[in-house]
């Protein structure tokens, strides 16, 4: 006598295919919940930006210190002094830097994405969505770029801070964007391939699944 053996508690094809899209749903969500995080933190640290910039502005060096009553530039084989001294006025890279945590957070996350999100805001379309974590070669000419920009003759403080506020905007719309997909997961049980979820603009784009928590992660 032969004995045959059956499973039958292997889901069918499409059991599978839900959980699978339920799995990505969740780390898609957890993504855009950290996401948002980031961006807050981000905007905030623009708006001290302004800040500085509005008490002083400074073209041909990082920062502005008092020493002894006197205004000193702080070039970037200086800034040591902003440890030691009230920081008066900034560059916009400076101004940027010194809201993070001054020189010695200038390679923090919050920094380094709070540029990446000022040079978008400058040479690129504001309609797409923002490309983070560009490679150190990358940053480096946007950072020059930035600076540059900056120091260019006829650059007015008010230039500075309306590209400042410009990029508060940006934010609130990759913040925006981030809320309305999260509105649409949490709509819906699964997500499945093709499934419609809002761009940058509010427009509607294809849900791409494993991809697009992959693409998430690249940033």
């Amino acid at each position: 006598m032969r004995t045959v053996m059956t499973r039958t508690d292997q889901p069918d094809a499409p059991g599978r295919r839900e959980r699978r899209a339920a799995r990505l749903r969740a780390q898609r969500v957890d993504a855009l919940s950290a996401q948002l995080a980031q961006l807050h933190t981000i905007r905030g640290l623009l708006e001290q930006a302004t800040e500085i910039v509005l008490r002083g502005w400074v073209q041909g060096a990082w920062f502005a210190v008092d020493v002894d009553g006197s205004t000193r530039a702080v070039t970037a084989t200086e800034v040591r002094l902003t440890a030691d001294h009230s920081v008066t006025g900034a560059c916009l890279v400076g101004a940027v830097v010194h809201a993070g945590g001054g020189p010695a957070a200038v390679r923090s996350q919050p920094v380094q994405r709070a540029l990446d999100l000022v040079w978008h805001t400058l040479r690129e379309d504001t309609q797409q969505p923002v490309h983070w974590c560009s490679g150190p070669p990358v940053r480096m000419m946007h950072v020059l770029d930035l600076t540059h920009w900056n120091d260019a003759p006829g650059r007015t403080r008010d230039d500075v801070v309306e590209l400042l506020r410009s990029s508060m905007t940006m934010a609130n719309t990759e913040q925006e964007q981030c809320r309305s997909e999260q509105a649409v997961l949490a709509g819906r049980l699964t997500m499945a391939d093709g499934d419609e979820i809002p761009d940058a603009t509010g427009q509607p784009r294809k849900w791409r699944g494993r991809a697009e928590v992959g693409a998430h992660r690249t940033r």
